[in-house]
C-alpha cells in the first residue's frame, strides 16, 4: 500500500459450493437499513490508548491473535452490493478445516450483522450456531454451536449484511460525477491492514491465507472486478436488471490482498511480452489518460520477472482508478487500486513530475505482487519489509524505465533525508515494531517502515553487490512462495547467497531506533592518509551523551578526489571506533566518506576536511547526490545545535553555479524550513532576499520557456526555480507570473502544466479576493483530478486572514474530495505565521468531523504533522499535547508526540541561532567598508 498462493491447491469451483452458493439471502433494504441503525446500539466504539515502544508512552492494550482450532482453506463468497441504499448483503460458504475438536468458532468481523450461521461437517449434518457474540473492540465475533464440532473438514455457511461506509476503508462507496453532471456512487474496497473484516466474516490475519472463489451481483450496465480474470456472467434470476458475475479461483493468499470493484469505467488493454493482460481502467471517456501507466507496468512486468526470476503467478492485472481513495495505491492481487493522481497522465495537462509519480507508484504496486503477495509477512511487525523493499525497488524499475529521471539521486532527496530527519527524534521507533491490535497498525505506515526501510535495503543492496542479493532474493521467494515470512527469512537467504553476516549487520539497523553521527578526522603520513572514524548515535536535539549509547554495524565507503565516483575502500565499522589507513593520497586531494549517499548515516567532517570538500562543491566535481548529501548533513547538524546555521547559509551560497534538479530540491526543502522557523521573528523578510538572490541566477539562465533538447529534469527544475522565487516575492517573476496568469484565465495562452503549480502560488501569495475566486472558478471548471489537487495545495498560499478563512472553509466543502482536505489545510498551515495559527484552530473546532471522516487512520496522522509541525514556542507543544489528551486520536498518538518534539526543538533552535542568523542576513547587505 502507499502515503498500502499455490495453484496445486486450487480447488474445483464447484467443489464445497454446490447449488448453494449463488443463492444469497434476500432481504428488503428496508431491513437492512434497520440492521444498520441498531448496529450502532449495540456496538461500543472502542478509542485504544495505544502506546508506542518509548518509556513515556502508555501500556499497550492486551491482543490475542485468533485461535488456530479452525482455520479456513477456501472462501466462497457472493456479495451483493445496493449502490442505492449503500448497504450490501453477503453469502459466504468456507471450506475449513477443524484441527481440534471444539464448539465455537472464533473470527475477524467489523460493521456486519450475521443473520444466520451453520456447519456442515464433511458427510454429517448441518448444525446451525445458537448464537453470535460480537467483542466490538477487538473486532471479532464467537460463533457458539449447540453439539461439538469434530477434527476433519467442513463447510462454514454465513448469511449476513453490511453497510457501504463513506470511511474509504472495508466494503465503501466512492462517488464520482458522470459527463452529464450526474452524482454516482461505485462500490470498492480497501483491506489493508484489517478492513476485509468490514466487508465479510473472515480470519482477517495475513498469515491464515486461503483460496477465494467470488462472485458478484451487480447491476448488468457496470463493471465488475475482483482479483481472478471472470470465468462467468449471467442474468440474475431475481432481477432482469442484474448480473452475477464469477471470478476464476485465486492464488492461496491473504485477506487483506482480496478485492474487488463495482462501477463505471473504461480501460485501455496491452499485453506484456510475458503474455499477461495488463488493463488499466479509467473513468468513462477518459481512457487515454490510462496509456502512459499502462507502457509502465507492461514494461515493469517483465523487468520484475528477469529481476526475481519467478514469473507472475495471475493470469493478468487490472489497475484501476478510484475517485475516493485514502492512501496513494493498493496492491491487491491481480487488481491494485490507485487514486486518479496516481494512475492518469494526460498528454497535455500532466506535468513531469506527476508522470514521474505514476511511474514510480505503479513500480511499487507491481512489486508487491510478488514481495508481500506471493511471500507475505507473518504479522504486522514485518510491514517493513513489504513497503521498505517496495519502495527501494519502485526506484530501480523507473531507472530501468526512464535513465533520463536521474531518479537515484531523487531517492536521497525524497526518501533518505526524509527518514533520517524523523528517525533523529526521541519519539522515532525501530522498522520493526510489536504490532498487536488493529488500531497499532495504521500509526507504522509511517516514513520509517517505508522510507527508512527504503533506505537501509539500498545499502544492503550496495554492501552485497547486485548479483548476490538478486541471488538471495530469487532463494527466498522460491522458498516462501505462496506462504509467508519474517524479516530473518529473507537475511538468512541473502546470507547464503553472499556469504556475509547479514542477519548481524541488518538487526543493528532493524531492531533499534534512531542511526549513528559519523564523526571523521584525519591527518597525512607521507603518501599516506590516516583517518580516525568513530560512531554515536545522532539525535535531533545534539549527538547522543548518555552512558548506554547504542552502535550499528556500519558498512562504510570511501572516495577521493582522484576518482570521485569510485570507492577506493569499503570498511563494515563494527565497533565505537576505529583507524584506517588510505595509501596513495597525496596531501592536496579530498577524502569523502559515503559516496553516493548509500549508507544510512550522518557525518561530521573536522574542520579540515570540511574545508578541502567545498570546492567540489563549487567546481561540481563532487556527485551531485554528494553535493546534496553534505548540505543536508550540515543542515541536520545546524539544527542540533552541533554546528552554527551561519554556516550553512555559507554553504548554500556556494551553490550559486549548481545546475542539477536534486540539489537544488532539496536546498529549496531546508529553506522553506528556515523560512517556517524564521517567520516567528520580525526579520523574515531577510531571508525572503537571500532566497531571491540565491535562485535568480539560475532562474535567468532558465527562462520561463522550454528549449529545444530540454528534458525532464529541466521541466522539473524550471517549477521549482520559478516557485521559490515567485513565493519570496522576486518582482520580475511575479509580473511575468501574473501577465501568464492573466493570458491562461482568458483563454489567450493556456499555461504548460510544468508551471500551472509555480504561477498559481505566485499570484495567490501576492494576491487578493478577486485572485482567490479566479482560482476556485478554475477549480471547480477543473475536469482533471491532477489539476484539482495542484490548485487545492496551493490555496493556503493566500495571505489576508479572511481569505485564509475562506480556504479553511472550502477544504471541508463539497466541492473537495475527502481525502485532499488533508492538502487543504496542510498547504494553509505551510504558507504562513498567520495561516498555521489559523489551520490549527480550525482543525480544533472542526475535530469531530475530520476525525469521524478519516476514522483514526493514516490520513489523521497526516492532518496533524501538517497542522502544527512549523511551530516553534514552547508553549505550543503544550497546547498540542493538552488538546489530543482530551481528543485521543490512537492512530496518531506517535505522530502526536513527534510534532510535540519537533516544536520544542525549533523553539531551541530559534533561542539559540536567530541572533547570529539575523546578523548574517544584514551583514550580506551592508554596503563593503
Amino acid at each position: 500500500c502507499l502515503y498500502v498462493a499455490d495453484p496445486a491447491t486450487f480447488l474445483a469451483s464447484n467443489s464445497v459450493l454446490g447449488p448453494y452458493f449463488p443463492q444469497p439471502v434476500l432481504l428488503s433494504s428496508a431491513l437492512i437499513k434497520l440492521r444498520a441503525l441498531t448496529r450502532v446500539t449495540h456496538r461500543t466504539v472502542f478509542v485504544s490508548a495505544a502506546g508506542q515502544n518509548t518509556g513515556t508512552m502508555p501500556e499497550r492494550r492486551p491482543f490475542v491473535r485468533l485461535p488456530t482450532d479452525v482455520y479456513p482453506v477456501n472462501y466462497g463468497l457472493c456479495l451483493k452490493p445496493d449502490l442505492i441504499d449503500f448497504t450490501f448483503e453477503g453469502k459466504l460458504e468456507a471450506l475449513v478445516e477443524v484441527t481440534q475438536a471444539t464448539n465455537q468458532i472464533v473470527m475477524n468481523c467489523a460493521d456486519i450483522d450475521i443473520i444466520t450461521a451453520s456447519f456442515v461437517p464433511q458427510g454429517g449434518e448441518e448444525i446451525n450456531a445458537t448464537g453470535f457474540n460480537y467483542q466490538n473492540e477487538d473486532e471479532k465475533v464467537t460463533l457458539s454451536f449447540p453439539s461439538t464440532l469434530q477434527k476433519g473438514s467442513g463447510a462454514l455457511k454465513i448469511d449476513f449484511v453490511g453497510e457501504l461506509n463513506d470511511k474509504m476503508k472495508g466494503f465503501y462507496r466512492s462517488k464520482y460525477t458522470t459527463s452529464g453532471g450526474e452524482v454516482r456512487y461505485a462500490a470498492v474496497t480497501q483491506f489493508e491492514a484489517t478492513d476485509a473484516r468490514r466487508a465479510f466474516p473472515c480470519w482477517d490475519e495475513p498469515a491464515i491465507k486461503a483460496t477465494f472463489d467470488i462472485a458478484l451481483i451487480v447491476p448488468k450496465d457496470r463493471v465488475a472486478l475482483s482479483n481472478m480474470n471472470v470465468i462467468d456472467r449471467k442474468p440474475y434470476p431475481d432481477d432482469e436488471n442484474l448480473v452475477e458475475v464469477k471470478f476464476a479461483t485465486t492464488p492461496t493468499m491473504s485477506t487483506y490482498l482480496v478485492a474487488f470493484v463495482i462501477g463505471e469505467y473504461d480501460y485501455v488493454e496491452s499485453q506484456s511480452s510475458d503474455g499477461i493482460t495488463v488493463r488499466v481502467y479509467t473513468p468513462v471517456g477518459k481512457a487515454e489518460q490510462g496509456k502512459f501507466a499502462l507502457e509502465v507496468a507492461t514494461k515493469t512486468l517483465p523487468f520484475y520477472n528477469d529481476y526475481f526470476s519467478v514469473p507472475y503467478p495471475l493470469p493478468k492485472i487490472d489497475l484501476i482508478a478510484i475517485a475516493d481513495f485514502a492512501a496513494g495505491a493498493m496492491e491487491n492481487w491481480g487488481l491494485v487500486t490507485y487514486r486518479e493522481t496516481a494512475l492518469l497522465i494526460d498528454p497535455k495537462n500532466s506535468c513531469s513530475s506527476s508522470r514521474q509519480w505514476v511511474a514510480l507508484v505503479v513500480g511499487h504496486e507491481l512489486a508487491h505482487q510478488w514481495f508481500g503477495n506471493l511471500v507475505t509477512m507473518e504479522w504486522w511487525t514485518h510491514l517493513w519489509l513489504n513497503e521498505g523493499f517496495a519502495s527501494w525497488i519502485e526506484y530501480l524499475c523507473v531507472d530501468h524505465c526512464f535513465p533520463e529521471y536521474d531518479i537515484w539521486t531523487q531517492f536521497v532527496s525524497a526518501d533518505y533525508t526524509r527518514a533520517l530527519d524523523l528517525d533523529a527524534l526521541d519519539s522515532s521507533h525501530p522498522i520493526e515494531v510489536n504490532v498487536g491490535h488493529p488500531s497499532e497498525v495504521d500509526e507504522i505506515f509511517d516514513a520509517i517502515s517505508y522510507s527508512k526501510g527504503a533506505s537501509v535495503i539500498r545499502m544492503l543492496h550496495n554492501y552485497i553487490g547486485d548479483e548476490d542479493f538478486r541471488k538471495g532474493m530469487n532463494a527466498y521467494l522460491l522458498k516462501f512462495q505462496h506462504k509467508n515470512a519474517s524479516t530473518e527469512d529473507l537475511w538468512d537467504c541473502l546470507e547464503q547467497a553472499s556469504g556475509l553476516p547479514i542477519a548481524a549487520v541488518m538487526g543493528s539497523w532493524t531492531k533499534q531506533m534512531g542511526f549513528p553521527i559519523i564523526v571523521v578526522d584525519q591527518e597525512q603520513q607521507g603518501d599516506d592518509r590516516i583517518l580516525k572514524i568513530s560512531q554515536k548515535k545522532f539525535c535531533a536535539s545534539g549527538p547522543h551523551n548518555g552512558e548506554d549509547c547504542p552502535s550499528w554495524m556500519v558498512p562504510i565507503s570511501i572516495c577521493t578526489s582522484e576518482d570521485p565516483k569510485c570507492t577506493k575502500l569499503k570498511v563494515l565499522l563494527d565497533r565505537p571506533e576505529t583507524t584506517i589507513t588510505l595509501s596513495g593520497v597525496s596531501p592536496d586531494q579530498w577524502v569523502k566518506i559515503n559516496p553516493g549517499t548509500v549508507g544510512f548515516y550522518r557525518i561530521q567532517y573536522s574542520s579540515a576536511m570540511l574545508e578541502s570538500l567545498l570546492p567540489g562543491v563549487r567546481d561540481l566535481s563532487l556527485q551531485p547526490v554528494d553535493r546534496l548529501g553534505l548540505q543536508n548533513d550540515l543542515f541536520s547538524l545546524s539544527r542540533a545545535g552541533m554546528i552554527s546555521t551561519v554556516e550553512v547559509l555559507k554553504l548554500m551560497e556556494a551553490f550559486d553555479n549548481e545546475p542539477n534538479y536534486t540539489v537544488w530540491s532539496d536546498l529549496s526543502c531546508n529553506l522553506g524550513v528556515l523560512s517556517s522557523l524564521l517567520s516567528h521573528t520580525d526579520f523574515h523578510e531577510e531571508i525572503q532576499e537571500f532566497i531571491r538572490d540565491l535562485f535568480t541566477p539560475i532562474g535567468l539562465e532558465l527562462g520561463w520557456d522550454s528549449k529545444p533538447g530540454e528534458g525532464h529534469l529541466d521541466a522539473l527544475l524550471r517549477g521549482l526555480v520559478l516557485g521559490k522565487l515567485g513565493k519570496a516575492g522576486h518582482k520580475p517573476t511575479l509580473e511575468e507570473a501574473r501577465r501568464r496568469f492573466r493570458d491562461h484565465v482568458e483563454g489567450k495562452q493556456v499555461l504548460p502544466a510544468d508551471l500551472r503549480s509555480p504561477v498559481y502560488l505566485t499570484v495567490l501569495k501576492h494576491g487578493d479576493s478577486a485572485t482567490l475566486d479566479t482560482m476556485l472558478k478554475l477549480h471547480k471548471q477543473a475536469d482533471m483530478q491532477e489539476e484539482k489537487n495542484r490548485i487545492e495545495r496551493v490555496l493556503g498560499a493566500i495571505s489576508a486572514p479572511d481569505l485564509i478563512q475562506k480556504v479553511l472553509n472550502f477544504a471541508l466543502s463539497e466541492e473537495v474530495r475527502p481525502q485532499d482536505t488533508v492538502s487543504v489545510i496542510g498547504g494553509v498551515a505551510g504558507s504562513s505565521k498567520h495561516g498555521r495559527k489559523a489551520a490549527w484552530k480550525f482543525v480544533k473546532d472542526n475535530w469531530e468531523e475530520l476525525y469521524n471522516r478519516y476514522q483514526g487512520g493514516f490520513l489523521i496522522s497526516r492532518l496533524i504533522k501538517l497542522t502544527v509541525d512549523g511551530f516553534a514556542i514552547d508553549k505550543m507543544a503544550a497546547e498540542v499535547k493538552s488538546f489530543f489528551e482530551s481528543h485521543p486520536a490512537p492512530a496518531a498518538e506517535r505522530t502526536v508526540q513527534q510534532c510535540c518534539e519537533n516544536i520544542l526543538l525549533n523553539a531551541a533552535w530559534l533561542k539559540r541561532d536567530a541572533d547570529d542568523i539575523q546578523q548574517y542576513l544584514l551583514q550580506r547587505k551592508a554596503p563593503p567598508v
